[in-house]
């Protein structure tokens, strides 16, 4: 709002937070293309060896972290650090976390051949510290960034959304970007493809500060006027320090040992966790949030929307998981002789994403000048058919699979069109939605059950992975039975949410 130069039409702190969140993306998203190869690679090929249970549970606790842990981030901008020093901090600690996970691979490079075995110990223990820096460090920066971004535009700026489509066109050059490089690297060593991922987020945070002039008035440290205010702050970091230093010794006692976790109990725990916590607390707000029938009936259908929101995400988020697996284990990628690597794969929903968006975006405009754009809730069933869909087609790849043939990549090229079109159809649909049915008093925090439910899909989709994957004979034989089993599971709750389409639409009262 005080930035007076503009660039692309916008204020000019745009490029600084386009420019951070493109190579924050970068680092996810190239990560992510190689996490679970790497965990199911074995010991003496350079990966840790995982089955592919514990492989897909580890997986959906951490995607599964990096949405839950942004609640507690915004929070702590909000009441401690302010917006921008917590993107700054989160883009350290985000290349700390890649940094350490590629330490075991600079050690093997100095290590005798007969001592690189013995660094497997080490390389387990750095992974999963560098995840949880990772998971930390982006809960920081994830919600804040996009937070700096609206306060870049005054109350009723036109140009808000516009600027808000061109800050998501930096999240999907990232992500393009990013699986490609990072593959290419991992196929010579998997650390150097987790470097690369961290040196992408150093390059964001050098343009980070050398622009900061660009962000001067927006996401400042939170100011505290009275004496009780700056008590109650003194007190909050007393409280933050205390439980940050109680999560560091815990994981000090992880890595010696004297705790031992399972990752598929933790990951099945913490999903039955979130669900109950997520429907405990909207039915704490309908009974006790003093709200007018009509608010009540606009939470009930959050809750709904909850529901069809995870079983969503649970196909779509298989992208990492499941169907990077079925690109490494069963898809032919040689061309002219060289063989792809299977993170590339990755890329292709984001260059769809960048495609086709355009495209939706005019299309529903389109529409509602006719009067005939779809509701949210049919919009939503348009994207649980996307997902059924393009796992219909890898049903069919999986029977190729299993039959011990290699499956063309045109297989996961369609199914990831598919998938995408659903996700234009359904995501930037349900953040809208999620704030036209909030109460005003709860807005941020019914934002939270939203990403709540994206958390619990990204977990479930880890799960599936581990059943899904094919990773042994009995596995590959029952391979296509699992596919078939996601593709009637997301089409019957696109069905059912067709059938309720009617009195769904009845709870979200004037909300369309």
């Amino acid at each position: 709002m005080s930035n007076q130069k503009t660039i692309w039409g916008h204020p000019i702190g745009l490029a600084t937070l386009f420019f951070t969140e493109m190579w924050e993306r970068f680092s996810y998203y190239g990560m992510r293309a190689l996490l679970i190869l790497f965990m199911t690679t074995a010991i003496v090929d350079g990966g840790l060896g995982f089955d592919d249970k514990t492989s897909g549970a580890i997986y959906g606790l951490y995607t599964m972290g990096v949405y839950l842990l942004a609640l507690p981030g915004g929070w702590l901008a909000d009441r401690l650090f302010g917006l921008k020093k917590s993107v700054w901090y989160g883009g350290v600690i985000i290349a700390l976390g890649h940094f350490t996970m590629g330490i075991p691979g600079i050690m093997k490079l100095f290590a005798a051949e007969s001592s690189k075995i013995e660094l497997s110990a080490l390389d387990t223990n750095t992974f999963f510290l560098g995840l949880i820096l990772i998971v930390v460090g982006t809960g920081l920066l994830k919600p804040n960034i996009s937070s700096i971004v609206g306060q870049l535009y005054s109350d009723g700026d036109s140009r808000r959304d516009a600027g808000f489509s061109i800050f998501y066109m930096g999240i999907n050059i990232g992500a393009l970007v990013a699986p490609i490089l990072t593959s290419s690297l991992a196929s010579y060593d998997w650390h150097l493809g987790f470097g690369l991922a961290g040196f992408g987020m150093v390059i964001g945070l050098i343009q980070y500060k050398l622009t900061a002039k660009n962000l001067i008035g927006v996401g400042d440290v939170p100011v505290f006027e009275t004496t009780q205010e700056q008590y109650a702050n003194q007190k909050l970091k007393r409280i933050t320090t205390y439980i940050i230093g109680a999560v560091v010794v815990l994981l000090v006692l992880m890595f010696a040992g004297v705790i031992t976790v399972d990752a598929s109990a933790i990951a099945s725990s913490s999903g039955v966790i979130i669900a109950v916590v997520a429907f405990s607390y909207l039915a704490y707000i309908i009974i006790f949030g003093g709200l007018s029938t009509s608010d009540r009936k606009k939470v009930g259908a959050i809750g709904v929307v909850f529901i069809f929101s995870a079983v969503f995400w649970s196909g779509f988020e298989q992208a990492g998981s499941t169907l990077n697996l079925f690109a490494d284990r069963f898809t032919d990628r040689t061309m002219f002789g060289w063989e792809i690597p299977a993170g590339w794969f990755q890329s292709v929903n984001s260059t769809f994403i960048i495609l086709f968006a355009p495209f939706f975006g005019a299309m529903w405009i389109w529409l509602a000048k006719r009067n005939l754009e779809p509701s949210s809730p049919l919009k939503f069933f348009f994207g649980l058919f996307g997902v059924a869909a393009g796992f219909f087609v890898m049903y069919f790849a999986t029977k190729i699979a299993a039959s011990g043939e290699m499956a063309a990549p045109t297989w996961l090229i369609f199914t990831y069109l598919f998938h995408t079109w659903g996700e234009l159809s359904l995501s930037p649909v349900g953040l809208s939605l999620t704030t036209k049915l909030a109460p005003k008093a709860y807005q941020g925090q019914m934002m939270g059950v939203w990403f709540l439910s994206v958390s619990l899909g990204n977990l479930l989709a880890g799960l599936i992975a581990g059943e899904a994957s094919g990773g042994t004979v009995d596995a590959l034989a029952d391979m296509p039975n699992q596919y078939m089993t996601i593709v009637l599971t997301t089409m019957g709750a696109a069905l059912v949410l067709l059938a309720f389409n009617k009195p769904l639409r009845k709870l979200m009262g004037n909300v369309h």
